[in-house]
Parts: structure tokens; C-alpha cells; sequence
């Protein structure tokens, strides 16, 4: 019997020929608004209007998915093994499957959630590639994403979906929106919206460009900007509790919230690393030592004060 993966793929073939574009939802088994707003996404494109060629994954992680968990049985990060290995574990084989898909591509989209644990700022990210001109695309394509936050990130961060793109010169965005164990309503027509934005931008299709709704158009050079697991970790085994949200400014030092023993006998704050933006904080309460917190983009002070 064969080991070979085949994701479950809608393709759409327009009347002219142009670009091919990759749209993926799923990557992780327990983010759900991405795998509503492609299934959404499929029903508003109709190949008599559209150029190119659109291929939609609603979801990429199917075993993760079904075992309601973040991850397949492996439980390898599907987000840190591509490009994969066709004869390896579930995972590798998703991800080399993944990554053939990607690689077959002139553009490509990653859509994401913060999952069951995580909520993170609506945002449409990218690479700072060291080709200008791929990094150009990038960032052209996240801002036509149209969600508050623009954010362009190391580019050397590998075993992603980005990474492969970015390896084969494919101009790629991912983006987040919010997360905590729910399908969002309004995140899922943010995100079919912001395809369709994308897509009105490397002229697929024809509809007027939205009016902008970004607030922040940050670029972070340091290294491991962008890796949400290296920022804000828990000390300990424990209860996280904060009062704030994403989208808050915050001062470093400022506690983004506090761990707790299951008594509360014992409380550790956990002080922001910078000044900036808080994107991505934990919803749920228990954690694990080094279990991320919450992230901060650089932007200083609030800018909009």
C-alpha cells in the first residue's frame, strides 16, 4: 500500500491564462477560521471572471484536524518539518506534499489562527527576503491583504510553508487572525475578503480596491522576529492570567500577565521584553514551561497617540 499523501485540493482554471495562485488553510489541525473562509472563498470565485489559475487547500493538516489537536499523530509541528520527506512520518509527508504544491506556484497564501491556545492580532506577515524585489511583492500582496498590521519578519526562519516559498523565489504572505478556540465570523470574511483583495492586485480578478483599513506597517530585522515560541515563556508549570488583549500598546517591563501555582500560593509576572504592540497572547490558562505567552511587535511607542 502507498505511504503518498494527496491533499484534498479545489482548483479553478480561468478563461485567460495568468497567474497560479496557492491559498492554504489548515496547517495547524486546530485553526478554524482559515478552513471556513477557503470553503467560503471557493464559492465566490467563478473561473469565467477570473485569470490564471487559483488551486484552495481548505485543509492542508487533515489528520491534525480530525484528532482535534494541533498536531497529527507524529506530533511534529507541520510548520517546522517542510519541506518534508515523501517517505517519512504523517507529517513529513503532508509537508512534502505541501511543499510540491507551493513550489508549482508563481504566488502563495498561508492562512492562520492563534488555534485553541493563542489569539493573535489580525495580521498579514511576510519574509524581508534579501531579493528586493521578491520582498516587494511580499510586502505589496500583505498590504492588499488590507488587515490593521502589515509585518515583515526574518526571512531565515526555516521548516515552514514561507520557507519553501522562499527557497523557489515565490513571493508569499501568511496570515493570522485571532484564534482561541473559535471560528470567528468576522474572521472569515476578513480573510475571504483579503484573498479576494489579493487577488484584485495581481489582477486576477476585477472589483474595486478596498478602501485600507492598516494601521501599522512594521518591518522587525532582528533576528527571530516573527517566532511566536522563542517570545515571553513561562517560567514555570502554572496558571497565566493577564487583563491584557491583543491590540494593546504596552511599555517594557509592564507585566503582559502573571503565572500562578494551582494554589496561587506562588505569582510570577512576566514583564514585556520591549515597548510595542502586544499581536499574540495566550487564552488558555494552563501552561507548560516554556509554553509561549504572548508576542510584541516592535513598533515603540503607540504611534497613534
Amino acid at each position: 500500500m502507498s505511504n503518498k499523501i494527496e491533499l484534498k485540493t479545489i482548483t479553478y482554471q480561468g478563461t485567460q491564462p495568468g497567474p497560479k495562485l496557492l491559498i492554504t488553510g489548515g496547517v495547524h489541525g486546530d485553526e478554524f477560521e482559515p478552513m471556513s473562509a477557503i470553503r467560503s472563498l471557493a464559492k465566490r470565485i467563478h473561473k469565467e471572471e477570473l485569470t490564471g489559475t487559483v488551486t484552495l487547500v481548505p485543509v492542508v493538516n487533515e489528520e491534525a484536524f480530525l484528532r482535534c489537536s494541533r498536531t497529527a499523530s507524529d506530533g511534529l509541528d507541520l510548520a517546522r518539518t517542510c519541506p518534508g520527506n515523501a517517505d517519512g512520518s504523517i507529517t513529513e509527508r503532508v509537508a512534502h506534499e505541501l511543499s510540491s504544491l507551493i513550489q508549482a506556484v508563481d504566488y502563495y497564501i498561508d492562512l492562520h489562527t492563534g488555534g485553541t491556545t493563542m489569539s493573535i492580532y489580525p495580521l498579514a506577515g511576510y519574509m524581508l527576503d534579501t531579493d528586493l524585489k521578491v520582498r516587494e511583492t511580499q510586502h505589496n500582496m500583505a498590504r492588499a491583504f488590507n488587515l490593521p498590521l502589515v509585518w515583515g519578519t526574518d526571512p531565515n526562519l526555516d521548516g515552514r510553508s514561507l520557507s519553501v516559498a522562499r527557497d523557489a523565489n515565490i513571493p508569499a504572505i501568511y496570515v493570522e487572525y485571532h484564534g482561541a478556540a473559535v471560528c470567528d465570523p468576522a474572521g472569515v470574511d476578513a480573510l475571504v475578503e483579503g484573498c479576494l483583495n489579493v487577488m484584485v492586485r495581481l489582477k486576477m480578478i476585477g472589483r474595486p480596491e478596498a478602501v485600507s483599513q492598516i494601521l501599522y506597517d512594521v518591518q522587525e530585522t532582528r533576528s527571530d522576529s516573527g517566532f511566536f515560541q522563542r517570545s515571553h515563556l513561562s517560567p514555570c508549570d502554572g496558571y497565566f492570567e493577564t487583563d491584557q488583549v491583543i491590540g494593546n500598546f504596552i511599555d517594557q517591563g509592564e507585566p503582559i500577565g502573571f503565572v500562578v501555582d494551582p494554589l496561587g500560593n506562588t505569582r510570577i509576572d512576566i514583564p514585556a521584553e520591549t515597548t510595542g504592540l502586544i499581536n499574540c497572547l495566550r487564552t488558555f490558562p494552563s501552561v507548560r514551561k516554556n509554553d509561549c505567552l504572548g508576542y510584541i511587535v516592535e513598533t515603540g511607542k503607540n504611534p497613534h497617540e
